[in-house]
Order: structure tokens, then sequence, then C-alpha cells
């Protein structure tokens, strides 16, 4: 099990639901920017972000992308997915899209792996339950999260060549 991994997600809309993963404090993450913050080392330009990436993932075990509805079309997601994979990082992802985010679930985004020039299949999680509906349990969802998200962890896809 990956117990330090760098967290890749799109920030504006899926923050919420990324500090919720955090707190089920099963592993260590990078330290997450507020936005002044990350304001800060975007306005630097382009190779600040690459290096402030590169410091953060220097040192973790894995990477975790975390997919939410908008993940798959954000540049630095894949720049991230990109650089794990050719760091030989295990990589992996999970769904948050149905935890809740001020009382709203989102709709399932797009496989991010699919956007990124890497070979090989990166395992996708979803810990997302439904009610006999069929609507989003937000609550049930994060249940399965904390439950498992240790052990999927360790379940990342490294470039074997």
């Amino acid at each position: 099990m990956a117990k330090s991994v760098f967290f890749s997600f799109h920030y504006e809309r899926d923050v919420h639901r990324v500090q919720l993963v955090r707190n089920i404090n099963a592993l260590e993450g990078q330290p997450l920017l507020n936005a002044q913050r990350w304001e800060e080392v975007r306005r630097k330009g382009t190779s600040a972000i690459e290096e402030w990436i590169h410091g953060q993932m220097a040192y973790k075990k894995a990477v975790i992308v975390l997919v939410g509805q908008e993940t798959a079309s954000r540049p630095w997601v894949i720049y991230e997915i990109e650089k794990a994979w050719n760091d030989k990082k295990p990589l992996l992802g999970v769904r948050i899209h149905g935890l809740s985010s001020f009382g709203t679930t989102d709709r399932p985004g797009a496989n991010p792996f699919e956007n990124a020039y890497i070979g090989g299949s990166i395992p996708l999680f979803d810990p997302t339950a439904t009610d006999w509906r069929g609507n989003i349990d937000s609550q049930t969802t994060y249940k399965n999260l904390a439950t498992n998200l240790e052990w999927w962890s360790g379940q990342g896809v490294i470039r074997s060549r």
C-alpha cells in the first residue's frame, strides 16, 4: 500500500471533495494549496507550476488521480499523469463525483487516462453507491471510499519499460 501519495485533481471544481478524501486519513498527500497560494504559483507561469508539481510528486510513492466530472479535460492533470508514468510511479484513479460538495454530487467524468500519452491500462476505482431510486448516496459513497482507499492505493500500475 502506498501511504504517501500525490493527488491529482481539478482544483476549482473538486477541491471540497478532495478535502473529504484527505479527511479519511488513510493516506498522506501533498498539502492542498488554497486558492490564493495556487494563484501565486500560477501567475509565475508554466515553469513555476511544473516546478511545484515536480517538488510535490518527488518523494511520493504513488499518484492517485481523483476523478470528477471535468478532470479529464484539465491540462495539468494530464501533465501529472504523464509525469507519473514517465517517472515509473504507481498510477491509479478514484472517482469522486459521488462525494457531496456543498450538498450536491456530480456526474461522472470521462476517464482521464484515455487523454494522456501513456501505454497501459490504469485502474479506475469507483466507490459511488446509489439508493433504490438510482440517486447517488453520498454517505455510503464516502464509507466505501474510506473502507477501500488504502488498499486501492497499492493497486497502481507502473510503466514497465
